[in-house]
Parts: structure tokens; sequence; C-alpha cells
């Protein structure tokens, strides 16, 4: 991993507490993913105009741990849509508390599909509708 600098556009940001920890004291890999999914999400319903579910998370890479007290930003950028779906790149990135340094933590792929409010696939609106 050598990326400098994030791609995609900030879509949440949060800190790393204590209660997002594990047995052996390291930020828990589902809290990631979680973040993770919920800034995926936030995006995919702006491009859909409306619900969306999750219906795949792939290639999910851990490169380095969240520490506590890490600012933690999560970026995500929408690299194909379908015409019910669409699917993202999210990079997850911290500033260390102790030292500024800025690195990615974890990247993966995630795909959405627009729904109604009964829970049925919808076509994706125009993008610029």
């Amino acid at each position: 991993m050598t990326q400098a600098t994030p791609d995609g556009d900030l879509t949440l940001q949060t800190v790393a507490f204590p209660k997002d920890t594990n047995s052996g004291g390291d930020v828990f890999g589902g809290w990631v993913i979680s973040q993770m999914d919920i800034a995926a999400g936030t995006t995919a319903a702006q491009r859909a105009k409306g619900r969306c579910s999750t219906v795949a998370i792939e290639a999910m890479r851990f490169h380095a741990p969240i520490n506590v007290g890490d600012l933690v930003s999560v970026y995500t950028q929408i690299v194909k849509t379908g015409r019910t779906s669409l699917t993202m790149h999210v990079e997850t990135w911290v500033r260390r508390q102790r030292t500024g340094e800025l690195l990615m933590v974890t990247e993966g792929d995630f795909t959405f599909v627009a729904i109604q409010a009964s829970g049925v696939k919808r076509e994706l609106p125009p993008e610029d509708a």
C-alpha cells in the first residue's frame, strides 16, 4: 500500500473509543466495517435519491490497526452503476492521535441496490435527476 492520499469524498468522520475494541484491546474489525457501510449507504442513498440496501461487500482489506483515539475518516467513490445497483470503493483512513500520521487502514467494495419502501428493487434515477 503506497497510496498517500484518500480517493473519493469524505463521507463520515468519527473517533475510535475504548467501547469500540475487542477483547484484545484492538478496535474491532466489525466496528470498522459498520462505519464503512454507514458511509457507503449514505452515498448510495444520495445517488439513488432514496432507500438502498447493501447486497455485497467484496475485496475487504485490512492494512493496519485502528487505535483508540484515532480520527477515523471514511471516503466513498462510486465506481459502477447498473440498472438498479451501484458499487463503490470505500477507504478508511486514520489520523493517528499521538503522531498525526495519516494512513489508509481498510478498503473494500460495497454494492447496493435501490429499493422501494416495500423493499422491492427499483431502477436508479438518471444521474442528473
